[in-house]
């Protein structure tokens, strides 16, 4: 069969992968520059009978998705920096009641209104801690359209696996540029579908136990079965407790439903790493000018190599640690003031050879940009 081909925007091909994982509910408020994924499914979703919500504001189209899954709905949301910390409070409550859903935030400068149209990548951390209290979260990136389609459908898979909420955090100049995608067949991608209980109506279900692997069946709302969800602690029948002993199971269950399972969450690429002296670790649109630049350095021999993180969340510090061993010295690129090279450090053994290569006002980080970085380096000697 002849594969589709498309020209596209970034965030055209995050509605491609989420259409193709089989979203069928999308309630947003619109917001530069993630509008154009509310755009867009605005039009197909109801052409496939799905539905879309222009909602009054990004607290309420946070709360929509919520209550849509629970129904049994595939859900996402869009948003960008001032949206994403409205919708913090309802992420944690997806956390605490384990509601799948995706949220994809297009980055853009911060904090406040910042600099709307403008590339930043300053909300990774947002991503991890926005929320308050202990939790785990899954972020995902990527650095080109191909890959933001891929980690969109593995964004809806893993919301499914782990019910919990997943965040794709793009960027404005990954959202707003044009390339090719290849959309790919009916079922090439392995999607995961909603895990649904198997007890009949009559019969005591318990939304919070899990089953031996770990997975918890879940019923749709309204249908076969009455259940309580709440944001409150709570016991396997949904309903509130301050049980020291319940909240303390609960709080390791959400956090290592996550963290226990990084191997199978972690995704990067890797990019002439085989025999690298120098190696750039970067993500989203970063990566782009970081590959760039290794390319066109090896070829004039100069060893630089690029780790690529397309999961920047639970942080895969072995995976760092493994492929940055040996390393003269190790270049985070990234447009922010350090929030992935603080990770980087903790990952590495020795945390003084990883410097900081990046760009905060609003401009995307160019190869030359890492070069002059480099090129201090290389003079002394690190």
């Amino acid at each position: 069969m002849e594969k589709k081909i498309k020209f596209v925007q970034g965030n055209e091909a995050c509605v491609e992968g989420a259409l193709y994982a089989g979203v069928d509910f999308f309630a947003g408020y619109p917001i530069t520059p993630s509008t154009e994924i509310a755009e867009h499914l605005s039009r197909r979703l109801p052409e496939i009978g799905g539905k879309f919500i222009q909602m009054e504001d990004e607290i309420a189209s946070m709360c929509a998705i919520i209550g849509a899954s629970l129904t049994g709905h595939k859900v996402m949301t869009a948003t960008s920096g001032p949206g994403f910390s409205l919708k913090q409070e309802a992420i944690g409550y997806a956390c605490m009641a384990e509601i799948p859903c995706v949220i994809a935030n297009v980055q853009r400068g911060g904090p406040s209104t910042g600099n709307p149209t403008h590339v930043g990548q300053g909300d990774i951390n947002q991503a991890r801690w926005g929320t308050h209290g202990d939790h785990s979260i899954i972020a995902l990136t990527a650095s080109n359209h191909q890959d933001v389609f891929a980690m969109t459908v593995d964004a809806f898979n893993m919301a499914e696996t782990y019910r919990t909420p997943v965040i794709l955090l793009l960027d404005e100049a990954i959202g707003h540029m044009r390339e090719k995608l290849v959309v790919p067949d009916v079922n090439e991608i392995e999607l995961v579908e909603r895990l649904r209980t198997a007890l009949p109506k009559g019969v005591d279900y318990r939304p919070y136990l899990p089953r031996e692997d770990g997975r918890l069946p879940m019923s749709d709302f309204g249908g076969e079965h009455r259940y309580n969800v709440t944001g409150l602690y709570h016991d396997m029948w949904g309903f509130p407790s301050a049980n020291p002993k319940i909240v303390n199971e609960l709080l390791r269950h959400l956090v290592d439903k996550i963290d226990n399972n990084i191997r199978s969450i972690t995704r990067y690429k890797e990019h002439y790493l085989e025999d690298a002296e120098y190696v750039l670790v970067s993500y989203g649109s970063s990566a782009r000018s970081a590959i760039h630049l290794a390319k066109n350095r090896r070829d004039k021999g100069e060893r630089i190599g690029v780790l690529e993180l397309q999961s920047i969340w639970p942080f895969p510090h072995e995976l760092v640690r493994e492929k940055c061993a040996g390393a003269k010295s190790v270049v985070v690129v990234e447009m922010n003031m350090g929030q992935v090279l603080a990770q980087v450090k903790i990952a590495v053994d020795e945390p003084e050879k990883v410097f900081l290569a990046n760009r905060i006002d609003g401009k995307l980080i160019t190869p030359s940009d890492i070069k002059r970085l480099l090129r201090v380096i290389q003079g002394r000697g690190i």
